[in-house]
């Protein structure tokens, strides 16, 4: 069996990786309040943000903890087709996720059908990921930390949208992304402690690519994208802001017919 290493590059990953999951939770709350302060296209389009910041960051935070996978004996490589299957499946899936909670009137079923939707589709996601390893052995699973991975995943993600659908001020959407954060960061090592490696010693060449070669620009590219939107969000005015400002608008115009009335 060959040493399976979590951390080659000592902590770094793990802390990066945490910071990315809290990034995307913390983007995807903030976008969600606003889809519900909202209507008709507005809400689908903070919607659609919320849902691909949370995937986003979930998937960012797989391969980038990713990154700082290693195992004894055996080069690793990334099947590229099913790694970017992995990054579809989340987006998709936390979308379908977050529009039954924006758009379902039973706000307890939503969040019950949210919460499970996507946090099945944040496990997909990571074995679809994990599918996607390719090394000289056999990897196998224990399935009881499996089932332990999957039912962190839906308590997560209902958790998420629980929090998206009742808290509002800055600060405690902060305190929620960093739990949230904790918590998709204990999915991902659970899952991770539950695989086991035989390794078959091989000259021969891996097919796909390196974790440097494809994963990590990819992450980094998907982490800016984060960073963006997260400034994009910061400086569009809220509901209450677009609100207030109309109404100042309407008080001057009306100011101004007045004066010119008077006139």
């Amino acid at each position: 069996m060959g040493h399976l290493d979590h951390a080659t590059f000592g902590w770094l990953t793990p802390v990066l990786s945490y910071a990315m999951a809290c990034i995307g939770a913390a983007l995807g709350l903030r976008c969600t309040v606003r889809a519900l302060g909202a209507t008709g296209r507005s809400r689908r389009n903070w919607l659609v943000t919320a849902a691909s910041a949370i995937g986003t960051g979930i998937w960012t935070m797989h391969f980038v903890a990713m990154l700082g996978f290693g195992v004894s004996g055996t080069d690793i490589r990334y099947d590229v087709p099913l790694t970017v299957l992995s990054l579809l499946v989340a987006m998709v899936v936390v979308c379908a996720g977050v529009f039954a909670v924006g758009y379902g009137r039973d706000r307890t079923r939503a969040l019950l059908i949210g919460g499970l939707t996507t946090g099945l589709g944040v496990a997909s996601m990571h074995y679809l990921g994990m599918a996607a390893v390719r090394l000289h052995g056999d990897v196998t699973y224990d399935p009881m930390r499996v089932g332990l991975s999957v039912a962190i995943a839906v308590a997560a993600a209902t958790a998420a949208l629980w929090a998206a659908l009742n808290i509002k001020s800055p600060v405690a959407v902060t305190l929620a992304s960093l739990v949230m954060g904790a918590a998709v960061s204990s999915m991902h090592y659970t899952g991770m402690s539950a695989v086991h490696v035989e390794v078959t010693p091989s000259g021969e060449t891996l097919p796909g690519a390196t974790a440097m070669q494809f994963i990590f620009p990819l992450a980094v590219g998907l982490g800016s994208y984060l960073f963006l939107t997260s400034a994009f969000v910061a400086l569009s005015p809220t509901t209450g802001e677009r609100q207030a400002s109309a109404s100042a608008q309407q008080a001057d115009s009306a100011a101004g017919r007045q004066q010119a009335r008077t006139a």
